[in-house]
């Protein structure tokens, strides 16, 4: 960037090197310029909703459920099939309106170039649109002016600039317009720079413009958040499954089709082949998916909405039970955001308090918008008594901070009471000006400041001096001072920090702080909260983006606090832990934007920048880490009993598929009629439903988990198998019985065992030892048996189904079968949890 480059030269040489003079541009140069730089406005992409529309239709998982929607049609299941298209067109229309929301981002960066100017051209001062400002103009500022590009300054009189939207420091920073004795690459550091987007708050200044529109530092942060796309760990988790279950289906499908005719030959019905084929494939898409997932993101989106959390994207509750490292501004999460006085020192110390804050810049009962934190500070350290006699004092005379003299005087007093002088700042200066200390007292002084300033505390001093008769207060009279007192200031922690950050640690995610702030105050705050040993484990941006790739990718892994971090430093973080972790991103300013929309879950307070709120996922109504740490555990729960499904019906359809394709080769007839497969399919997806509210096990919440297709495949192999030996043990007892016998027990027996199987892999603990299932679910699950076992002695189950009244046998058959297979699938599970590990075997790995 060009400001890097333009700190150090002195005035004339700025000046010639971007063609322009004290007086201003010309018209002529006015005009060549706007034509050669284009004029000062970020521009997005516009992004139709065509466009957005299209970018859903890239998801495997949306093919394969238009594959089902599509076969049911075919199979006259219309009513299954209108189903499964609407919760396509809803959940297409969620994702497309948020997507919408999150491309605006860049348009509201427009907020930041603020409508007018004051420019200096020809030698006039003129105002004009920002957006037809151009590099090498003469910009002239004051106080509440928003800057529109960025400028170096030539001249400044006491300017103070508000840099939190650009650096995070909460502080205002003073600006000069004298060269810097060394480079900087830091915006903190450049004296002499203002940024666009940052407002003036006290002073005057003058100053060359530098850049404009996407040039500037602003712009630098546009270009990053528009590169920006990120696909989350819950759309690259269903998009492996849906991958997966396509290719597994149209592989086995082909094969079994094949044999038939192979084994068949010419007795093979091809027409109706293909159609217990295409009834067999629908069976083996999870449909219900798409269900199961709203019911669960949408309860636990209600639940984060009790809790003061607003989540505008629902995915991303799920995604924030997979994250393992969450990064954040220290600012407001873990400390208060406000100033407090944290100590003071003198023997005048209540006298020191107020009239530190006589010397405010503006009276306490008037503040406006651009107050000054310290000034807070001491009037809330005040006593209600206190705060009467600061309002009822009479101020005479006052020389407002000047970032130069790093101090501000008031006059006060009256003819009958005497006159004061009284002068508040920077302590180095203030101490000097005091008469009556000792070397040793000065000394004492000092000390006692500098260890304040160790812990990350910033220090104030307070003076005054009597005068015999009244004056109009001059730099002069700032002298021969009585020093009243040091007055220390910090930012203090939320009384909830650490034992957030403890909670965090024990859910398996690790916490780091990139902040704007400098290494000492970073420092103290992390050494507070347990993240650091020291200072000497602070990093600042500036190193870590000067190492090899490799060791930046060590650091950000090791290191748990980053101070005076710039946005294009943190969206690096973000960017280096993205390589091994899911990341969690919490901020707040325009600088946090390209973060926010890099992170695999972006979060923001409530009174966050909007263009940082519109690429927010989620919401925070208040400045709290807890809530963040609780949808991390809703997120798990979420998480948990997706996982739930899938396993239980992958493990369903995976035992029903190979049985039924298995027998379609050696049974004189189909297992199970097309109809019967798509009410089977029905009919068990119904208590599926309620998996979303079920409980889970205090386990499942300890460590961030995502989802792993070869653990879940595996899992559904093995107990898949489990349920094809018990088919078969059905169908060497019925086969002989002719076609509807085979078909309502085996019909029977697969309902009966897919609800017992939602109550076995419902937890990995045995079954007795697990959390109590919820009651939906027990209560869907009894609905569901009744219906089943009813409809055969039904005219609707015998004429349209075709099946048999079932006999005592049958039914007592299904029951020991069914209760033998839930045993079996017991131990089953028993052997993976104790051999496997997230779809690893302890000496192998699944690929």
């Amino acid at each position: 960037m060009l400001w890097k480059k333009m700190t150090l030269p002195p005035v004339e040489e700025v000046l010639a090197e971007l063609e322009s003079r004290p007086s201003g541009l010309f018209p002529h140069e006015v005009k060549e310029r706007l034509m050669r730089f284009g004029a000062n406005e970020i521009i997005a992409a516009k992004t139709s909703w065509r466009d957005l529309v299209k970018r859903r239709f890239r998801s495997s998982f949306l093919y394969l459920l238009l594959a089902a929607a599509g076969l049911s049609f075919f199979l006259n299941e219309r009513i299954e099939a209108l189903l499964i298209l609407l919760f396509i067109a809803i959940n297409v229309g969620l994702e497309t309106y948020q997507e919408y929301h999150s491309e605006r981002t860049l348009h509201l960066l427009k907020r930041f170039l603020v409508s007018h100017v004051n420019v200096r051209r020809s030698g006039e001062s003129v105002r004009i649109e920002s957006r037809e400002i151009v590099p090498g103009d003469i910009l002239l500022v004051s106080a509440g002016d928003r800057l529109a590009v960025d400028v170096r300054f030539l001249e400044s009189t006491g300017l103070m600039l508000d840099e939190s939207v650009m650096t995070g420091e909460t502080i205002p920073v003073r600006k000069e317009g004298i060269p810097m004795k060394k480079p900087t690459a830091e915006m903190h550091e450049a004296k002499n720079i203002g940024f666009a987007g940052t407002v003036v708050v006290s002073g005057k200044g003058i100053g060359v413009v530098l850049a404009t529109a996407r040039e500037t530092a602003l712009g630098d942060i546009a270009t990053l958040s528009e590169e920006t796309h990120r696909e989350s760990a819950f759309e690259k988790g269903i998009t492996q499954f849906s991958r997966f279950i396509l290719r597994m289906v149209v592989l086995t499908l082909a094969a079994i089709f094949i044999a038939n005719v192979i084994i068949r030959g010419g007795s093979a019905g091809v027409g109706e082949l293909l159609i217990f084929s295409l009834a067999l494939a629908v069976s083996v898409v999870p449909e219900a998916l798409p269900v199961i997932i709203t019911v669960a993101l949408s309860r636990g989106s209600l639940k984060m909405a009790q809790k003061k959390v607003v989540v505008k994207r629902l995915s991303a509750i799920e995604d924030l039970g997979s994250i393992e490292v969450l990064c954040t501004d220290k600012t407001g999460t873990i400390t208060e955001n406000a100033l407090a006085v944290s100590d003071v020192k003198g023997k005048r110390k209540r006298e020191a308090l107020v009239l530190a804050s006589l010397a405010s810049f503006e009276a306490p009962e008037g503040r406006g918008t651009l107050h000054d934190p310290f000034d807070l500070a001491l009037w809330d350290a005040l006593t209600d008594h206190e705060r009467k006699n600061v309002v009822a004092t009479t101020r005479i005379d006052s020389l407002p901070f000047d970032p130069e003299r790093r101090r501000s005087s008031i006059l006060i007093g009256s003819q009958k009471e005497g006159y004061r002088v009284v002068v508040r700042g920077a302590f180095e200066e203030v101490l000097e000006l005091s008469s009556g200390v000792s070397p040793k007292e000065k000394k004492a002084w000092l000390t006692w400041a500098n260890e304040r300033g160790k812990a990350g505390e910033r220090v104030l001093a307070v003076a005054q001096r009597a005068l015999v008769k009244k004056h109009v207060l001059e730099e002069s009279l700032e002298k021969e001072l009585t020093l009243l007192g040091f007055i220390a200031f910090l930012d203090p922690l939320k009384k909830t920090a650490s034992a957030t950050l403890r909670e965090a640690e024990r859910l398996g995610v690790a916490v780091k702080i990139l902040t704007g702030d400098s290494r000492e105050v970073a420092g103290v705050v992390g050494h507070a909260v347990g993240l650091v040993g020291s200072i000497e484990d602070v990093m600042t941006g500036a190193e870590l983006e000067a190492l090899p790739h490799e060791t930046q990718k060590l650091i950000v892994d090791e290191r748990h606090v980053f101070a005076r971090v710039s946005p294009r430093q943190k969206y690096l973080i973000i960017k280096l832990l993205q390589e091994k972790y899911e990341v969690g991103f919490l901020g707040e300013g325009i600088n946090d934007a390209p973060a926010l929309k890099l992170a695999n879950v972006a979060i923001v307070v409530q009174g966050a920048a909007d263009i940082a709120r519109e690429a927010a996922d989620v919401v925070l109504l208040q400045r709290n880490l807890g809530a963040i740490v609780d949808g991390v555990k809703e997120g798990r729960i979420i998480y948990a009993n997706i996982l739930k499904y899938l396993k239980i019906t992958l493990t369903s359809n995976f035992g029903n598929f190979y049985s039924v394709a298995l027998a379609s080769l050696f049974l004189p007839f189909v297992p199970l009629l097309p109809i019967q497969i798509l009410l089977l399919n029905l009919v068990s997806d119904f208590p599926m439903i309620a998996v979303a509210t079920d409980n889970v096990d205090h386990e499942e919440l300890e460590k961030p988990r995502n989802y792993s297709v070869g653990s879940v495949v595996l899992m559904a192999t093995f107990l898949g198998i489990v349920s094809s030996l018990f088919d078969f043990m059905l169908f060497a007892m019925f086969y002989k019985d002719g076609p509807q016998s085979l078909q309502t027990a085996w019909f029977l027996l697969s309902v009966v065992t897919e609800v017992v199987l939602i109550f076995s892999l419902r937890t990995k603990l045995p079954f007795f030892r697990a959390t109590r299932p919820a009651w939906p679910l027990f209560s869907l699950s009894l609905v569901a048996l009744g219906l089943v076992f009813l409809l055969p002695y039904t005219l609707l189950g015998q004429d349209l189904f075709r099946f048999l009244k079932p006999t005592g046998s049958l039914l007592l058959t299904v029951l020991v079968l069914a209760v033998a297979y839930f045993f079996a699938t017991e131990m089953m599970k028993r052997f993976y949890v104790s051999h496997f590990q997230e779809g690893r075997f302890k000496r192998f790995s699944i690929r």
